[in-house]
C-alpha cells in the first residue's frame, strides 16, 4: 500500500489526463480498488478541493482514505517539535497538513508518495524543511518518490 499526497494527484491530474492517458487511469483505477493507492484525509480533502472532477472520481473509486487518529496527531505534533515549528509560525516549509500526511504515512507503515520537489540544498533552519527532507531527516526515515517513479517501480506498461 502506498499513501499519495495531493501533490502526487494533482500532478498525475495534470500531467497525465484521462482522455489521452486512458489505460494508466483504468490501472490506477484498479490500484485503488485493490488498496495499493491511499491517501491521507488532508491529502485527499487538499486535492478534491484543488480539482473537484479528480476528488469525484478518487471518491468514486472507493479510494481508501487514512483519517487521522491519536497515534497519527501525536506523531504530527513529535514532528512540529523536531522541526523546532512553534506554534502556528510553520514558515516556508512543512504546513500543519503536511506533518499529518507524513505522520499518517509513518504511523500505517507506507511509503509517502509526493511531487513536491525535493531541496537542492537543505535550509539551516529545520523548519523550512519541505515534505521530502522531513521523509528523509525523520528517524525511522519514510521512503518517499514520486509519481513517476512509482509508476516504474511497479513494473507497469501502458
Amino acid at each position: 500500500m502506498w499513501a499519495f499526497d495531493a501533490s502526487s494527484m494533482i500532478y498525475a491530474w495534470d500531467n497525465y489526463p484521462k482522455s489521452h492517458f486512458p489505460k494508466l487511469w483504468d490501472w490506477m483505477h484498479s490500484q485503488i480498488f485493490i488498496g495499493t493507492i491511499s491517501m491521507p484525509l488532508a491529502a485527499f480533502e487538499e486535492t478534491a478541493h484543488k480539482l473537484p472532477d479528480c476528488g469525484a472520481w478518487l471518491k468514486d473509486g472507493e479510494l481508501s482514505i487514512l483519517h487521522p487518529d491519536t497515534s497519527i496527531l501525536r506523531c504530527a505534533a513529535q514532528l512540529k517539535d523536531l522541526l523546532g515549528i512553534v506554534g502556528e509560525r510553520y514558515g516556508a516549509g512543512v504546513g500543519e497538513n503536511d506533518l499529518i500526511i507524513i505522520a499518517t504515512a509513518e504511523i500505517k507503515g507506507l511509503p509517502l508518495v509526493t511531487n513536491e520537489a525535493p531541496q537542492a540544498s537543505l535550509p539551516n533552519v529545520l523548519s523550512k524543511y519541505k515534505i521530502p527532507a522531513v521523509c528523509s531527516y525523520k528517524k525511522p526515515p519514510t521512503s518517499v518518490m514520486d509519481f513517476l517513479g512509482f509508476i516504474k517501480q511497479s513494473g507497469a506498461t501502458f
